[in-house]
């Protein structure tokens, strides 16, 4: 796997985990995007966390709603994931960056 391979599941991990810590479990992709880079340093394009998201729900991790900004949230998968009830390939496994 190459790094950028890493760096997207990990980034995939982290949204996940910060949708799953808003009240309503949704977040729109800027708010996202200025979190990868505040808290983990990853400094990518709007378009870049799209692509993240669009990943995601492929997965069945997120649901997105699309208006002016890309709107997503967590499913019960996403969050069975977060809890190591199940695994999601493609995103980092939340034992693996602990």
């Amino acid at each position: 796997m190459s790094w950028a391979d890493t760096i997207a599941q990990d980034a995939r991990l982290w949204i996940l985990k910060e949708l799953a810590a808003q009240t309503d479990g949704h977040l729109n992709v800027i708010l996202l995007q200025r979190f990868l880079e505040a808290r983990y340093g990853i400094n990518r394009s709007r378009e870049w966390v799209e692509t993240q998201l669009r990943k995601l729900e492929e997965l069945g991790a997120v649901e997105l709603a699309a208006g002016e900004l890309v709107i997503a949230g967590i499913t019960r998968a996403g969050r069975d994931h977060l809890a190591q009830r199940s695994i999601i390939a493609g995103v980092t496994r939340p034992a693996e960056v602990e």
